[in-house]
């Protein structure tokens, strides 16, 4: 009976030492500093509608919508309206700069996009305050395509969608 007994205390040891040591070496390992870490926020975009114009006239719109990434501590010393400025910014690159090439959508460089928009706010407003950009809707539609849409007897057609978008969060309610 005491041999049965040292028997199953000897083996609750050896189970309880085996427990103690497998945590011990599951736990990650605790990581140096690996820089700043840098605290950011979702600045959701709205939606623009930015008209190409081509040989003298307007040939079409872009709808498009952008959200920003940005740095929370630079974007509170910024004074000036980001939403404002990010539509400015769009304005800018679409209308006096054609980016895409409504016959070859194709070759829609998305990330090239992208990164000139975030080059162009972070040149203007201080480097590092855009730390990335979401595009989540970029579409064409020509003259003749809203023209058909506006008329009620035809059928609706879909605008030309240029990249398929980024779905963003909505941001969850401030709670108390």
């Amino acid at each position: 009976m005491l041999k049965l007994l040292l028997t199953g205390i000897w083996v609750c040891l050896v189970t309880l030492g085996a427990v103690w040591f497998s945590i011990g070496q599951a736990t990650a390992p605790v990581q140096g500093d690996t820089g700043p870490r840098i605290d950011t926020e979702l600045l959701r975009g709205e939606t623009t509608t930015i008209p190409l114009i081509a040989d003298g006239s307007v040939q079409g719109y872009f709808l498009s919508r952008v959200s920003l990434i940005v740095d929370k501590a630079k974007i509170g010393e910024t004074k000036l309206p980001m939403k404002e400025l990010v539509t400015d910014s769009l304005f800018t690159l679409l209308v006096g700069n054609p980016v895409v090439d409504v016959a070859h959508v194709e070759r829609f460089d998305l990330a090239a996009f992208k990164s000139r928009i975030k080059d162009g706010l972070n040149d203007r407003f201080g480097d590092g305050i855009v730390s990335d950009v979401l595009v989540e809707q970029l579409d064409y539609l020509s003259k003749d395509d809203i023209r058909i849409n506006t008329n009620a007897q035809r059928s609706v057609r879909p605008g030309l969608q240029i990249t398929p978008g980024e779905a963003v969060a909505d941001p969850a309610p401030a709670g108390h």
